[in-house]
């Protein structure tokens, strides 16, 4: 199993090598996107999207809802943790 952890896309940094920045809950990265994109779907469109990413890549489109989902249950799991922690 993986985690892909939602991020939106809000920049094409290199649309010949397919990488862009994605923020991912207020940090920015930089991302390949050649999982996400093709000829229907060409890097310059993907300024907006929503995906996970994983180990620097973005692995696929999800839709807002998605994302916010994800991201609150993933708090929701960081705060249980510290927790436990304590």
């Amino acid at each position: 199993m993986c985690l892909g952890i939602p991020g939106q896309i809000v920049e094409i940094s290199d649309a010949n090598q397919k990488l862009a920045i994605v923020n991912i809950g207020g940090v920015k990265r930089q991302v390949n996107i050649a999982c996400i994109v093709d000829e229907q779907h060409p890097p310059e469109s993907c300024v907006g999207d929503w995906v996970l990413v994983h180990v620097g890549f973005a692995m696929n489109r999800i839709n807002e809802q998605e994302a916010a989902e994800t991201l609150k249950l993933l708090e929701e799991i960081a705060l249980a943790q510290a927790e436990i922690s304590n």
